[in-house]
């Protein structure tokens, strides 16, 4: 399976005007389903640059830079077949080989070893410059490991039936800068266009058509014409926070956006959520309240 560090590297800017219909939105979390969320945290904070902590007293949880990682305890293994449009998430690395040398001394598993994919922006194949490796995580969540300019939680990465009309999705709704690419574009013999991206803070969603996993072969897309809901696989959601929930809500709806939960407060109102669907069955908690380590 492979990636790009950016897909600035070959996506031009989008020209499409919206106007925006949740203002001040922000990435607020990554939210797993874990048979064990206590053995999950620790795993995240020992294989990558995260730390243990408490969100809003309720849950013990990891906290990455700027956004969280929640866990859901489940009784069984949830599915981590890559069939819904979450594809996997990752870490960055300064360092890929010796970062890649340091999880293998620890007992990392890895489902794709480092791989040099110098090229796939144009250039020479095999220079070193850039490298990618996917960890086998808990509950067979997949993480990826690349080059870059830090160590941080980085990216999510998306599969999507249209990519460019997905990141306008989130441009509208949402006001991110995304930018897409219509072009039909194979690496390698897989398809890795047309392509978006938007950044959401400091997290880097990218978006590749569902082409890629038939064309790469992943399990599970044998005749298969579209996707899974994410709901109840082991990354369930994404969160995103808002100002004010009841009015992000209501001018949602207004855009015909499909909301799923209504809006609900828990723990004496510490926390108020509600739940919409966004592109390909993507389940989104939108959350009153911008992320803050407590």
């Amino acid at each position: 399976m492979l990636r790009t560090r950016s897909v600035a590297i070959f996506v031009l800017a989008s020209t499409s005007v919206f106007a925006q219909t949740v203002a001040d939105a922000h990435f607020h979390h990554l939210h797993l389903n874990a048979t064990d969320p206590k053995a999950d945290s620790e795993f995240y904070t020992t294989k990558f640059d995260a730390e243990k902590a408490n969100f809003k007293g309720l849950v013990d949880a990891v906290w990455a830079q700027k956004s969280w990682m929640l866990f859901q305890k489940v009784a069984t293994a949830p599915p981590s077949e890559v069939v819904s449009t979450i594809w996997h998430f990752g870490w960055g690395a300064e360092d890929m080989k010796a970062t890649y040398q340091k999880q293998l001394d620890s007992g990392t598993k890895f489902a794709t070893p480092i791989t040099d994919i110098s090229d796939i922006g144009g250039g020479a194949p095999n220079t070193g410059r850039f490298f990618y490796a996917y960890v086998l995580g808990p509950d067979g969540a997949l993480i990826e490991l690349n080059t870059a300019a830090h160590h941080h939680f980085g990216h999510i990465h998306l599969l999507s039936a249209d990519p460019v009309a997905a990141g306008e999705w989130y441009a509208k709704q949402f006001g991110v800068k995304a930018r897409g690419n219509a072009q039909v574009h194979m690496y390698r013999d897989v398809q890795i266009g047309p392509s978006a991206s938007f950044m959401m803070d400091n997290v880097n969603v990218i978006i590749y058509p569902m082409e890629y996993a038939i064309s790469s072969h992943m399990p599970g897309w044998e005749n298969r014409k579209t996707f899974e809901p994410t709901k109840g696989r082991v990354v369930d959601h994404i969160g995103i926070s808002v100002p004010s929930l009841d009015d992000a809500i209501a001018k949602l709806r207004k855009e015909g956006v499909t909301i799923t939960d209504e809006p609900k407060s828990i723990a004496g109102g510490k926390v108020k959520y509600a739940f919409i669907e966004g592109p390909d069955k993507m389940r989104i908690e939108i959350i009153e309240g911008q992320a803050s380590k407590d």
